[in-house]
């Protein structure tokens, strides 16, 4: 079966995104049409493998600051399509740079919302550059073969 590679796009600073992040990088694993093995992880592409959460020194250094960000960039323009687990109630910037990014760049947009915070009010900005809503239980199963369009069932701010 032909598999895409994603970009994974997730946060990993709260306790909630923990759990999220490593439920879908399990499902990913175990979806036969995502190319895990050559996909874009941010988390594992940090400059020099140091990870601000980590070395929170790194807040002030432009060297890491700047390779990290192109290299983020770089995994976005080159990945087949944005893969991002969103949590409503704990809004990311970043992930919102790199939605945007992504849709400028011609790019898919799937976005993957915790089962328990499915139908939550999602910001504006991140509906408009969605294409397609799942649960994060469907992504197991979801068909990156055969992307398609929806509209989120939740309300939008």
């Amino acid at each position: 079966m032909k598999s895409k590679t994603v970009y994974f796009c997730a946060g990993w600073f709260t306790d909630k995104q923990n759990k999220a992040y490593e439920k879908a990088m399990e499902a990913i694993k175990n979806n036969p049409t995502v190319d895990v093995d050559n996909s874009y992880v941010p988390l594992q592409h940090q400059y020099k493998g140091l990870r601000v959460d980590e070395h929170p020194e790194l807040l002030e250094d432009r060297e890491w600051s700047t390779a990290t960000y192109n290299g983020d960039r770089v995994g976005v323009q080159t990945s087949d399509i944005i893969l991002a687990i969103y949590i409503p109630e704990e809004e990311d910037v970043g992930m919102g740079v790199e939605l945007g990014m992504a849709k400028a760049f011609g790019k898919y947009n799937l976005i993957v919302i915790p089962d328990e915070d499915w139908g939550k009010p999602i910001n504006l900005m991140t509906y408009g550059v969605g294409d397609h809503f799942i649960k994060l239980s469907e992504l197991e199963n979801y068909n990156f073969n055969r992307p398609s369009f929806n509209f989120y069932e939740g309300a939008v701010y």
